[in-house]
């Protein structure tokens, strides 16, 4: 979710760069930088920084930059905390080719080695320097054809926006699973990751495809493929106002957001799931067979809907593992003396990185012995420093105050967990292992279906929305979602909602079942279909309203209901990641009928820093 711009033409690059970087910090960023060809073509000027654009433009007034060909960015960290040196642009080792790069290279520590056997050096953590390396290494005067060896080589996602000093007229673009666009004006033309950056100058633009290469210059832009063949391309003509541009047409980053799901997904999968062997690739992270088997615990320590995350993860990591887990709320977890030692393993869920009860639970854990691993959003943040093992979720920056894709990638993250424990273990067979893999490699796309159907959910909001309590009812991880469902809720359309387990109902809960209350109730896991299909009858009874969700096929469901959503099918263990979606969106649209401020809900901070 980096910020690129790019610009060539007549004018001083500079302002044009900043003023685009600027219309993209949305994107949320933790470092930026710029590169130009330097008004008399002799070299390429580079100036980044960690920290806000304010300070990048500090540095550029002490020490001012010139040119006509330039390139920009806001990085976002994925690969080497926040810091100048790993700030973009990056530059090739003969200082001719800097790049700006948006995305994950999933074979950059192959590449990296072979590069460094070749003489280059690295100034950089990043993923992105091998690019700039590569490049140089392939050039031998054909900067588009050291290009395309290039792209050829590096697998995953990108952006990619490259300055040749052998070419002061010219800016490469391509792109692989990462938004790139360009912009079309008079005697100048632009790059982008995101249509707000150049609006202020033009509003046609050309939306690159995958695997398509854009080589612009002032007067012209040219599309090919990778065997250089032309590519036709029509100018999209945009018509929206830059604050529904910078939300990429939607009405609320929310609701953006959610749609950004199957991504955020894929992203954080990238890499880390090979599709053939026995294994899952945990970034850096060295818990061995040996410290699984010394453990006699696991808690999982979070707040909010990181929290419910946490539940998931402790039903999925025990059916994996056999290991105990415990969930706790951060903010109670630390006053309890919670009983901790060296063979306890502290898993803490976070997606700024910052949460202060969170981060303080860590510590509390650390001081008592155990070992500590995160799960946060944020390369660099505090808890991720602190740790001794960090898994990130790869969703990029959420704006929203409440959270959606930061929850899915969170659960992905636990999925493998539990998967890489159990393979060392020897708790899971080959065979489960494959059955698992395979089927979370599938959410994506299933995702996209959900989504893509939409319009039912919006329906059912649109008959409810001046309800005045919601319930939703669950079991196993049902009943976990559920309690997110119902968080999602409360928190941006402020209609009280509450979650039970459903079995307890006939415990006091059902006392709150009258005439026409509304209940959500999920049904997705299909040893339990029966059971709820019961529980449905008993507050049908009682004259509630229902509106199930349930795995597709499970028509019985809809005897007991009023309204059905159907997900598509999969595997029970991780059915929580497509059920979320669903309510998700009945949350979305019932907090828009309702006149809510969707982004920014009353007396909520998106990061909670103060006890």
């Amino acid at each position: 979710m980096c910020g690129i711009v790019g610009y060539v033409g007549t004018k001083n690059c500079v302002p044009i760069l900043l003023s685009g970087l600027k219309r993209l910090e949305y994107r949320g960023y933790d470092s930026a930088g710029v590169a130009v060809i330097d008004i008399d073509k002799s070299k390429i000027d580079i100036v980044k920084t960690k920290g806000r654009l304010t300070i990048l433009e500090e540095k550029l007034n002490q020490n001012p930059i010139e040119g006509y060909v330039g390139i920009g960015h806001t990085r976002w960290a994925t690969h080497g905390e926040p810091s100048d040196e790993n700030s973009h642009p990056h530059v090739s080792q003969n200082g001719k080719i800097a790049i700006v790069h948006n995305g994950i290279i999933e074979n950059y520590l192959k590449l990296k080695e072979f590069l460094i056997k070749k003489g280059y050096t690295f100034a950089s953590d990043t993923d992105t320097e091998v690019v700039a390396h590569l490049i140089e290494y392939y050039y031998d005067g054909d900067i588009l054809d050291a290009f395309i060896k290039t792209l050829e080589k590096i697998q995953g996602s990108y952006a990619l926006g490259v300055l040749c000093l052998d070419r002061p007229d010219m800016l490469l673009a391509a792109r692989k699973d990462s938004p790139l666009i360009v912009g079309l004006g008079q005697g100048e033309n632009f790059i982008a990751s995101d249509i707000p950056a150049i609006l202020e100058y033009t509003r046609d633009t050309y939306i690159l495809e995958e695997n398509e290469i854009a080589i612009v210059t002032k007067d012209k832009v040219e599309i090919v493929n990778t065997e250089k063949e032309p590519i036709s391309k029509e100018v999209f003509h945009v018509t929206w106002d830059v604050a529904s541009a910078e939300k990429g047409g939607y009405e609320h980053f929310m609701i953006k957001e959610i749609m950004e799901q199957p991504k955020a997904i894929r992203d954080t999968l990238t890499g880390r799931l090979p599709d053939d062997g026995f294994e899952v690739n945990l970034d850096g992270i060295k818990i061995t067979k040996e410290d699984l088997q010394r453990l006699n615990k696991i808690f999982i320590v979070a707040c909010g809907t990181a929290y419910h995350a946490g539940i998931v993860g402790k039903h999925v990591i025990e059916k994996l593992t056999r290991i105990p887990v415990e969930v706790d709320i951060a903010s109670e977890f630390r006053y309890r003396d919670p009983i901790i030692d060296e063979n306890t393993l502290t898993i803490v869920i976070s997606q700024s990185g910052e949460t202060i009860d969170t981060l303080v639970a860590m510590r509390e854990a650390k001081a008592k012995g155990s070992r500590t691993l995160g799960i946060v959003n944020v390369v660099g943040s505090s808890i991720a420093r602190e740790v001794d093992d960090c898994l990130y979720t790869w969703a990029g920056p959420e704006i929203a105050v409440a959270s959606t894709k930061a929850y899915t990638t969170q659960l992905i993250c636990l999925y493998l967990i539990a998967l890489d424990f159990a393979t060392k273990l020897g708790t899971i067979s080959y065979e489960e292992f494959a059955k698992i893999r395979d089927e979370i490699k599938r959410l994506p796309e299933k995702v996209e279906y959900v989504l893509t159907h939409r319009e039912n959910i919006q329906k059912y909001a649109s008959e409810h929305f001046n309800a005045k309590d919601i319930f939703y009812l669950g079991r196993g991880l049902d009943f976990a979602v559920a309690m997110e469902g119902s968080l999602k809720l409360k928190e941006i359309s402020y209609i009280h909602s509450e979650a039970y387990a459903a079995g307890e109902l006939k415990h006091g809960t059902i006392a709150l079942i009258e005439d026409g209350t509304f209940v959500i109730a999920l049904a997705t896991q299909e040893k339990l279909f029966e059971k709820m299909v019961s529980n449905i009858k008993e507050v049908k009874s009682r004259g509630a309203v229902v509106l199930s969700v349930a795995q597709e096929g499970n028509t019985d469901i809809e005897n007991v209901s009023d309204h059905v959503l159907y997900i598509p099918r999969t595997l029970d263990i991780l059915a929580p990641v497509l059920t979320v979606v669903p309510l998700q969106l009945f949350a979305y649209y019932t907090a828009v009928q309702r006149g809510c401020d969707v982004d920014k809900p009353r007396n909520l901070a998106k990061s909670v820093t103060v006890e």
